[in-house]
């Protein structure tokens, strides 16, 4: 056994109607000036109104600051940053998809301590202290609230990120009511994005270890379980749970066992042609699954033995075929476009992609088999 370091948020609350705590939550860190960071979507159909209540209720001055954009730009963030400088906050709550979550890490970080953005790119390089902060996800995909990482896209629409330890939230609250008027597209997305982080996870070149891999085994069980639930038209309860559930376990798994290809060749279309991150991810998965094969038939198979009990193979060879041919029909079965034309991309663009995925290098050195430029070309044209 290989030795290991194993960080998580410290402290996670799973509760239907849990955002409701928020206020308490608050008091129990001593603060009085909360900023509430969500995007303008959420707050057009008014998810943010009944946590926003519950913070007022209890009596903590809140500022509500809901223009979060997706994919965040470095302009966005720092606008955030000042905005709860002026304010004078002390508590800061993320609360949303990927995109909050990650924006409001850095406004806990950025008001805790000056430092630049541009200057703490890459890993360990921030430093603190930062705001207490709290992470209430909706989206049922990013798990961010488990994960020391923040991306951000820069002004020449690279995705960097920050990795540090003090972006772990002091809390992650899983309130799957939030989730349950989630569109059928962006479950499948985020879905497809949270099965990523474990898949990757578990097959990473560097610091796979033993609770990673229990955690991302369970994550795969919990949402190829439920996902074909959960983007049906009557959603159960039981899926929305399991499904953020599963999406904290697989953010738990890869913020200390790291993904690899998979997001390495997202990232640009996520840069350059505003792709969701979940949608990016789901786009380019099968390739990769079929371009890792035989690297990492072993893992494969065990994910298919996982997920796939009452089924007998013949050996592992059969059994990560029908793990690549298990995700392939249900990617094949999620309500979003499969090709890239479908997303704006044109083979003139293919070149420019391969070149920034191979920029990504910090994830392409866990992938199991050696990525190459001619190789991620080939997966962007299988898939365009």
């Amino acid at each position: 056994m290989s030795d290991f370091v194993f960080e998580t948020t410290p402290r996670v609350i799973c509760e239907f109607d849990g955002a409701l705590q928020l206020g308490t939550l608050c008091k129990e860190f001593g603060a009085k000036r909360a900023v509430l960071l969500s995007d303008p979507g959420l707050q057009k159909v008014g998810l943010i109104d009944a946590p926003y209540a519950a913070l007022k209720e209890a009596g903590i001055e809140t500022l509500l600051w809901t223009d979060v954009q997706a994919d965040p730009p470095e302009e966005s963030i720092l606008a955030a940053v000042k905005g709860a400088r002026d304010f004078k906050a002390d508590i800061v709550i993320g609360l949303g998809g990927g995109s909050s979550l990650d924006t409001a890490k850095l406004v806990a970080l950025l008001c805790g301590k000056d430092q630049k953005l541009d200057e703490i790119y890459g890993i360990g390089l921030a430093t603190g202290p930062r705001l207490p902060l709290i992470q209430v996800p909706t989206t049922a995909g990013t798990g961010s609230e488990v994960t020391p990482i923040s991306i951000v896209t820069t002004p020449t629409h690279e995705k960097k990120g920050v990795v540090s330890s003090l972006l772990y939230p002091d809390v992650a609250l899983l309130d799957a009511k939030l989730t349950m008027g989630l569109p059928a597209s962006i479950t499948g997305m985020t879905g497809i994005d949270a099965m990523v982080h474990a898949i990757e996870a578990y097959t990473t070149k560097h610091k796979k270890n033993a609770l990673s891999d229990g955690l991302a085994i369970r994550a795969m069980q919990l949402m190829t379980a439920h996902i074909d639930d959960a983007v049906s038209a009557t959603p159960s309860r039981e899926a929305r749970e399991a499904m953020l559930q599963g999406s904290m376990l697989a953010g738990m798994a890869f913020a200390n066992a790291p993904v690899a290809a998979v997001h390495a060749l997202a990232y640009p279309l996520g840069g350059h042609f505003h792709v969701p991150h979940g949608h990016s991810n789901a786009l380019v998965l099968i390739e990769v699954l079929k371009f890792n094969r035989d690297a990492a038939v072993s893992q494969y198979a065990e994910l298919a033995r996982a997920i796939l009990p009452d089924e007998k193979f013949a050996n592992d060879d059969a059994a990560c075929d029908r793990f690549i041919t298990f995700m392939t029909d249900m990617v094949e079965r999620m309500p979003f476009s499969r090709t890239l034309r479908a997303v704006g991309v044109a083979e003139s663009d293919l070149d420019m992609l391969a070149t920034d995925a191979m920029k990504v290098e910090r994830l392409l050195i866990n992938n199991p088999r050696e990525m190459t430029f001619d190789a991620a070309r080939a997966i962007y044209a299988a898939v365009l």
